[in-house]
């Protein structure tokens, strides 16, 4: 093999039951280059970069690395060829410290008499000085749970980098970071780019993709598109190349749904955490899409959890359509006519064990049961026209969703939801992890729900999203709303503003800063 390739994949193929996933797909990179593989949701990307990482074993196929040709048996076996892999979907231990968190399955070890116990002091000092290697000084003892999703991600990120890999995976290494972050990472990317590194970094986001990749494959429904410099290839031609056509705007037509009419209203909601959430109160109107803004550490998500029922609050009122209901749990939501799609989609989203059918119905089964007795075929025909309606690629709605890629698996939580039918909808951060084509699709099912009079709530972290989206935007800094912008009037200077306001007087944000090294 041409030995001016840091990895070739030749002629990769992967079935599972009912599906071909990938069918003879090639894959160059070059040394210290970053290479963008590109394609929409269950085009077969991360199947591919499975099959590398040994997580898959290919049906047929070839791998190279500097020339030579490896088999690579497990995730272990990558790790010793020199493999990294910095996962969508994180898997943490969250009752566990940082630190071991990144040395799991490699603990240093010191020898104890006859045994071999974990040297935590060696352990530490190791995950701190990577955690200062990309500018993410927590303490390593903290336990994991105490950071959000932003935070894990980049634990994982020092974890690979730790690894000292020749290749790393980066499979949407920044759909949870703030600007400040993904700054943070690029900087890390360009080090290890001086070192000769070379990366494959899955993303949907063009403007990332023009700022910190050399070279682009596309893959379509488990196809081999082509490879190009990114120089050579306009975002036009990229997103041509991945749907199979033509996109028009990135956004579809901005009408104006919104009623008089009140549906939900919440009044100085409290958590019963001073550090979180507090005196937050706002309106949602019929019709409406209300954008909620904010850096990460925010509390917006923290915020729509307590109003589904997830989180407790000490103080505060919420209304819908005028009257006072006490949401403990989430079931109480659910009956008064609220959902909720969740930030974090594997943790609290899926059900992975369950079909996709089960995961769409699991919210709407007492719709259709009568005398304890549920009625299938009714059931059968709202999961099967919910697939149909997102275009979820699957072989069968039996399948186990946990197969599925991560935007086919966001779909079918839209779907559960859209056979629920609430009259209001909590998005948070719909289209993390989407390709282009389908974060059209999910854009198109909310302007169709707010035609049909209901609501939503969308918290994003992208702002040409809130701004192209919202009828409204609500921005949050620290635990409190700091500002409150019509669209016409909305611009990501603005936003901005809000988000990093401050009062120097409240401690809460002070506290937050400092959560993460306590």
């Amino acid at each position: 093999m041409a030995e001016q390739y840091r990895l070739e994949m030749v002629g990769v193929s992967k079935s599972f039951p009912g599906v071909k996933a990938l069918d003879k797909i090639n894959l160059k990179v070059r040394p210290g280059t970053v290479h963008a593989l590109m394609g929409e949701n269950g085009a077969g990307k991360s199947t591919l970069m499975k099959c590398l990482f040994g997580i898959y074993n290919m049906d047929e196929g070839d791998v190279f690395i500097d020339g030579n040709k490896v088999d690579i048996a497990n995730p272990d076996d990558a790790l010793n060829k020199g493999l990294a892999m910095v996962h969508q979907e994180l898997q943490p231990v969250p009752a566990r410290s940082i630190a071991e968190n990144m040395y799991l399955g490699r603990y240093p070890l010191i020898k104890f008499g006859p045994l071999k116990i974990v040297d935590h002091k060696v352990m530490n000092a190791e995950a701190e000085k990577w955690l200062k290697d990309v500018k993410m000084e927590f303490n390593p003892k903290a336990k994991l749970g105490t950071l959000s999703i932003g935070q894990m991600q980049s634990v994982e990120i020092a974890k690979a980098v730790s690894q000292n890999a020749k290749i790393v995976i980066l499979d949407e290494p920044t759909s949870s970071l703030t600007d400040n972050e993904v700054e943070a990472l690029f900087r890390i990317i360009r080090d290890l780019k001086s070192r000769g590194v070379s990366m494959i970094y899955i993303s949907h986001k063009m403007a990332e993709i023009r700022q910190i990749a050399d070279d682009i494959t596309i893959m379509r429904d488990g196809t081999y598109v082509g490879s190009w410099q990114v120089k050579d290839i306009t975002d036009e031609n990229i997103v041509k190349q991945m749907v199979g056509r033509e996109l028009g705007n990135v956004y579809p037509p901005k009408d104006d749904y919104r009623t008089d009419e009140v549906l939900l209203k919440v009044n100085q909601l409290c958590s019963i955490h001073e550090r979180s959430f507090q005196d937050c109160s706002f309106e949602l109107r019929r019709g409406e899409i209300l954008g909620f803004g904010g850096l990460v550490g925010a509390q917006r998500t923290e915020l729509m959890e307590a109003i589904f029922g997830m989180r407790n609050i000490v103080s505060g009122e919420i209304e819908i359509l005028g009257k006072r209901v006490n949401i403990k749990h989430p079931q109480d939501a659910i009956y008064n006519s609220v959902g909720m799609i969740t930030e974090d989609r594997r943790g609290n989203g899926i059900f992975g064990c369950l079909s996709i059918a089960d995961n769409t119905a699991i919210s709407s089964y007492r719709n259709y049961t009568k005398t304890m007795v549920i009625n299938s075929k009714k059931v059968d025909e709202v999961v099967k026209d919910s697939i149909s309606r997102l275009s979820i690629k699957t072989p069968s709605d039996k399948t186990q969703i946990q197969s599925l890629s991560g935007g086919n698996q966001q779909k079918v939580i839209i779907a559960r939801w859209l056979a629920n039918n609430p009259d209001v909808l909590i998005m948070d951060e719909p289209t993390r992890g989407i390709d282009v084509g389908a974060k059209f699709e999910i854009y198109q099912i909310m302007v169709d729900l707010v035609k049909q009079g209901k609501s939503i709530i969308m918290i994003s972290s992208e702002m040409p999203e809130l701004i192209g989206m919202s009828n409204r935007i609500i921005v949050m800094c620290s635990g409190r709303i700091t500002g409150e912008v019509e669209n016409e009037e909305a611009t990501q200077e603005k936003i901005m503003e809000f988000a990093t306001k401050f009062d120097i007087n409240d401690k809460i944000g002070e506290s937050s800063k400092q959560e993460v090294k306590s």
